[in-house]
C-alpha cells in the first residue's frame, strides 16, 4: 500500500458522520443502496466498529420481511453487503440472496454477442445491446466476489469475461479513458464522452482483482486488467484538478468537479499501489474532506443517469443533493487510506 500522510482520527470522524448519514437517508433496495451499503460495509471492515454492522442487519432484515424487488443488473449491487452480512453472521438468509442474484445474472439477465452483461435498470429491456461501466460495479466486481469465495471458476471467468469485454468496449486505446457505454447494435459510443464516474467504476472494480485472486496471474483475462488500469490511471492523473479533484466530464476544463467518480479514482490509486501516485492521492484527500459536511453529507455528487447524448446533458446534471453512490464511495476512499 501507498506511504500517505493523513490525521487517522480525523480520518475515523469523517468515517463516522458519513455512516451516520448514511444509514438516516431512507434508502430502499437499488443500486444507490448498493454502493452507499458497500462503504458501509467497508467503513465496519476497516473500524471493527460493531454498531456500523448492526445498522446493515437491522435495515436489511426489516426490508427482507417487507419483500424484496424483482432482480435486475442495478439492484444486483445490493449483493456486496449480503456478502457481508453473511460472513460476519452466518445467518443463510443472507447467503440465499447473495445466490439468488447470483442466479439472475448467470442464468436469466440479458445479454449480447460474448455472453457480455447489458445493463439493465428494471424489469424491461431498457437499452438492447448497451454495455456500461456501472455494470462491472453492479454485478462483474460481485460475481468475482462470490467466485472468489466459493473458487468456483466458471463464475470467477463469467466475472473476468465482464471485465475483459467492458475494457474492450469502453476503453480509449489513445488516451487511456473509458466511455461512459457502448451500444453494440450501433457499434457506437454513444455521446463519446469520457464520463468521470464511469471512469471510477472501472478503475474502481478493476483494482480489486488482484486483493480478490491470489494466484490472478494465471488468468489471462488479468493481464488485461492489470494493463487497463494502469494505462487509465497513467492518464486520470494528468487531468485530476489543482482542488485534487476529477471533474464529471474529464477532460472538459468548463464542467464541475464530481466528488463521487474523484473518490473512486482516488480509491483506485491507493489499491493499485504505485508510488507515482502518492502526490495524486495526498491532494485528492483534501479535496475529498472539503467537501464532506459536518453532518455527514458527501458534497458535489451528480445525480444518476443513463449515458447521456452529449456534453450538455452530463454537464446539466444536478449536483445539489446527497446521493448514495456519493456517500458509499467516499466511505470506500476512507477506508481503504487506513488499510
Amino acid at each position: 500500500m501507498l506511504q500517505l500522510t493523513y490525521d487517522k482520527e480525523e480520518i475515523l470522524s469523517v468515517i463516522d458522520k458519513v455512516v451516520r448519514k448514511t444509514m438516516a437517508m431512507d434508502l430502499t433496495w437499488e443500486w444507490p443502496c448498493g454502493v452507499a451499503y458497500y462503504g458501509v460495509s467497508r467503513a465496519y471492515q476497516t473500524t471493527g466498529n460493531k454498531e456500523y454492522l448492526n445498522m446493515l442487519i437491522q435495515w436489511a432484515d426489516e426490508y427482507i420481511e417487507l419483500g424484496l424487488p424483482s432482480w435486475t443488473v442495478n439492484t444486483c449491487a445490493m449483493g456486496h453487503m449480503l456478502i457481508t452480512l453473511y460472513e460476519e453472521t452466518g445467518n443463510q438468509k443472507y447467503w440465499d440472496i447473495v445466490m439468488s442474484k447470483v442466479d439472475y445474472l448467470q442464468n436469466h439477465a440479458l445479454r449480447f454477442e460474448d455472453k457480455v452483461l447489458q445493463h439493465t435498470v428494471s424489469v424491461s429491456n431498457d437499452f438492447p445491446e448497451q454495455a456500461w461501466a456501472d455494470t462491472l460495479f453492479m454485478a462483474a466486481f460481485f460475481l468475482l466476489r462470490v467466485g472468489s469465495k466459493l473458487n468456483d471458476q466458471d463464475m470467477i471467468q463469467d466475472a473476468l469475461n465482464q471485465y475483459y469485454w467492458h475494457i474492450k468496449y469502453l476503453q480509449d486505446p489513445s488516451s487511456g479513458l473509458w466511455y461512459h457505454g457502448y451500444n453494440n447494435i450501433k457499434q457506437d459510443h454513444m455521446s463519446g464522452l469520457f464520463w468521470g464516474r464511469a471512469n471510477a467504476w472501472g478503475a474502481y472494480t478493476m483494482s480489486q482483482v488482484k486483493p480478490l485472486l491470489k494466484e490472478w496471474y494465471l488468468y489471462p483475462q488479468c493481464m488485461d486488467v492489470e494493463c487497463s488500469l494502469r494505462d487509465q490511471l497513467a492518464a486520470l492523473k494528468l487531468v485530476q484538478t489543482e482542488n485534487g479533484l476529477w471533474r464529471t466530464v474529464l477532460d472538459d476544463e468548463d464542467s464541475y468537479e464530481e466528488v463521487s467518480a474523484s473518490c473512486g479514482i482516488a480509491a483506485a490509486m491507493i489499491n493499485n499501489g504505485n508510488p507515482l501516485h502518492i502526490k495524486y492521492v495526498q491532494k485528492a484527500l483534501k479535496g475529498i474532506l472539503d467537501n464532506i459536511s459536518e453532518d455527514g453529507r458527501v458534497l458535489g455528487v451528480s445525480g444518476g443517469t443513463a449515458v447521456m447524448k452529449d456534453r450538455e446533458g452530463y454537464c446539466n446534471i444536478p449536483k445539489d443533493w446527497i446521493q448514495g453512490w456519493g456517500q458509499g464511495l467516499a466511505l470506500a476512499f476512507l477506508s481503504d487510506m487506513l488499510e
